[in-house]
C-alpha cells in the first residue's frame, strides 16, 4: 500500500532557502557579506585617500608658479596649469636625457643579472640534492641581517683597489652575483612546483639546465616577476650607490641627478622639481600597474611551502 508524504525532505534547497527567509536580516549570510565589505571599504578608501596626498600634491606644485607655492593657506589647484614647467624642468637646468639613458642601462643590466644569478641558486637550493644545501642556504639568509650601512666602507675600499670608481663597475657587477631576498624569493616559489615534474623529465634524459629552463622558469612567472617588479623599483630608485662611485656628471643617474637640481637651483624652482620629480616616478608606477597582478599572485603563493 503506497503512502504519500505531504511534508517535503528535510534538508531539501526548497526548505533551506525558506529557512533562510525566515531569518532577521541581521543573521542573514548576504547581510553580513555586505557589513563586512563596508567595513573592508571604510578602511581602504581613507587609507588609499591619505597614501595618494603626497601625490597628488607634487602634481600640484608641478603645475603652479613659484608665487603659488608659497600661499597660505595651501592652494591645491593653480588658477592656470603651468604645464611647461615639465619640457623646462626637464631640458633647461640638467641633462636629464643622459641621466635617463644611465640609470635605463644600469638597471636593466641589474635585472637580468639577478634573474640569471637568482633563478640558478633558488634552482640548486630548491630542486637539487646536495649535502649541506639547507646550511648554505641559512647563510645566504644571514646576509640578510647585514644591514648596508655595515658593507658601505669595505665595499667602497675594495672598488676602489679594482679601479672601478667613477665607472658603473660597482653599479652592475655585484647584481651578477645574487641578492639573498631575490634567491629567497625564488627558491619558496620553486619548491611548490611538484618535484615529479623534474623526475619525469629526468627518465626522458632531460638535464637539470633542461628543467630549469623548459619547466621549472615557465611555471614561475608570479616570481619572475616579483623579481623583475622589486628590480626596477630598487635600482630607479637607488641614490647611496651612485652619489659615492660616480664623479662624471655625463655618467650619473635619476636619482642623484634629483638631488643636484635642488642644490643647484634652491627653494626658488620647486615646481620644476616636482615636475622632473612626477616624470622619474612615472616609470616605477607604469611598471608596477602592468605587472600589479602577476606580482601579487608571485608574493602571496611565494610562501605556501617551507
Amino acid at each position: 500500500m503506497s503512502q504519500t508524504f505531504d511534508k517535503p525532505l528535510v534538508g531539501s534547497s526548497g526548505t533551506n532557502r525558506s529557512a533562510a527567509h525566515t531569518l532577521p536580516w541581521w543573521k542573514r549570510k548576504s547581510t553580513r557579506r555586505v557589513l563586512q565589505a563596508i567595513f573592508v571599504y571604510a578602511l581602504l578608501i581613507p587609507g588609499a585617500c591619505l597614501f595618494t596626498l603626497p601625490l597628488i600634491w607634487m602634481l600640484s606644485t608641478a603645475l603652479k608658479t613659484t608665487k603659488e607655492i608659497f600661499v597660505f593657506p595651501p592652494q591645491w589647484l593653480p588658477d592656470v596649469p603651468q604645464w611647461q614647467n615639465f619640457s623646462k624642468g626637464w631640458f633647461d637646468y640638467l641633462p636629464f636625457n643622459t641621466f635617463l639613458f644611465n640609470s635605463l642601462f644600469i638597471t636593466i643590466t641589474n635585472i637580468i643579472g639577478n634573474l640569471v644569478s637568482c633563478c640558478l641558486a633558488a634552482y640548486g637550493f630548491a630542486r637539487l640534492r646536495a649535502k649541506g644545501r639547507n646550511f648554505f642556504f641559512g647563510l645566504v639568509l644571514a646576509t640578510m641581517l647585514l644591514p648596508n650601512e655595515v658593507l658601505i666602507i669595505p665595499q667602497y675600499v675594495m672598488f676602489t683597489k679594482l679601479g672601478w670608481n667613477n665607472s658603473w663597475l660597482p653599479l652592475t657587477v655585484p647584481a651578477w652575483f645574487g641578492y639573498p631576498f631575490f634567491i629567497f624569493l625564488l627558491r619558496q616559489f620553486f619548491m611548490t612546483i611538484p618535484h615529479d615534474l623534474d623526475e619525469a623529465a629526468r627518465l626522458d634524459g632531460a638535464s637539470s639546465w633542461t628543467i630549469l629552463s623548459r619547466i621549472v622558469l615557465p611555471l614561475s612567472k608570479p616570481a619572475i616577476a616579483s623579481v623583475v617588479i622589486f628590480g626596477f623599483i630598487g635600482n630607479w630608485n637607488n641614490f647611496l650607490s651612485p652619489l659615492i662611485y660616480i664623479r662624471s656628471l655625463n655618467k650619473q643617474t635619476l636619482a642623484v641627478g634629483l638631488n643636484m637640481f635642488r642644490g643647484q637651483y634652491g627653494n626658488a624652482d620647486y615646481h620644476y622639481m616636482m615636475a622632473v620629480a612626477l616624470l622619474v616616478l612615472l616609470p616605477v608606477l607604469v611598471v608596477f600597474l602592468l605587472g600589479q597582478r602577476v606580482f601579487i599572485q608571485g608574493i602571496a603563493t611565494s610562501g605556501l611551502k617551507g
